[in-house]
């Protein structure tokens, strides 16, 4: 028994010498986790569709890692193809795929525009399949690889007035558990990411509104909104060799927000 137990060590959670694709990293909650990647040893390929690269790039770097962009539409499959094609040219191969890009769109329920509708599960849903199933294909020819599908709080509740961002989420739940299926067979883990309330620059004006913000902060058995620092442990674990025997499912880093009522 002793033997067995021998065998692991810290080492299981280093992503020394891999390369991680990580959508929409330029910004947001992405920046974390391939931050966290860059942090743990592996490099970064950055497909982005806005401009600002400087940030993540000097992180990165910072770590020591090598970083490289790709701008596109992840709504466009030529732009999906070029991905893995230039990730490929940059670093050889393909170890993580996070698939973190998205967007929300909120209208008023009776007349939702089906433009916010169509772009949003385009996004947020179809644009993770085809990239995914893409990548996949690299992976199994390299005999192992992580997939990181980013989900929500709404993968497991609904808010009003943005229907198509709900829906994607859900689905994002069962194409992870499809690619699990699919892929483990291949040493290929499929597992997603759910997170709920994050202090992020994007949200601040939101959180001065005092009667949302304690209404939600109630609801939060830890009793405080997620910082970024919040995510960076479970991504690195769910790209890392410590996972391989966990596959098809979705951890929620939400402080409890989705087990109260």
């Amino acid at each position: 028994m002793a033997n067995e137990f021998g065998q692991f060590s810290l080492d299981f959670f280093s992503l020394k010498g891999k390369v991680a694709i990580v959508t929409g990293a330029n910004q947001g909650l992405g920046m974390a986790y391939a931050v966290a990647f860059a942090k743990a040893g592996a490099d970064i390929f950055v497909p982005h569709f806005t401009e600002d690269t400087n940030e993540i790039r000097s992180a990165v770097e910072a770590e020591g890692r090598r970083i490289a962009f790709l701008q596109g539409d992840l709504t466009d499959k030529s732009y999906i193809e070029r991905i893995v094609e230039s990730c490929l040219e940059q670093f050889g191969r393909i170890d993580i795929l996070v698939n973190n890009a998205g967007a929300s769109a909120f209208a008023s329920f009776d007349d939702y525009p089906d433009k916010y509708w169509d772009m949003c599960i385009n996004l947020d849903l179809n644009a993770v399949y085809f990239l995914s199933h893409a990548v996949a294909k690299v992976m199994k020819e390299q005999g192992n690889g992580k997939i990181i599908n980013i989900g929500s709080a709404l993968s497991y509740t609904a808010d009003k007035h943005c229907p198509p961002y709900t829906v994607a989420k859900h689905g994002i739940i069962g194409l992870t558990r499809v690619f699990a299926n699919e892929l483990g067979e291949y040493n290929i883990q499929t597992n997603a990411i759910s997170p709920g309330f994050l202090a992020t620059e994007v949200n601040a004006e939101l959180r001065k509104d005092t009667t949302f913000y304690d209404k939600i902060t109630n609801r939060i058995p830890t009793g405080r909104w997620g910082e970024m620092e919040d995510l960076m442990g479970t991504v690195v674990y769910l790209a890392s060799k410590a996972s391989d025997y966990v596959n098809g499912w979705s951890i929620s880093i939400d402080g409890g927000f989705t087990t109260t009522l």
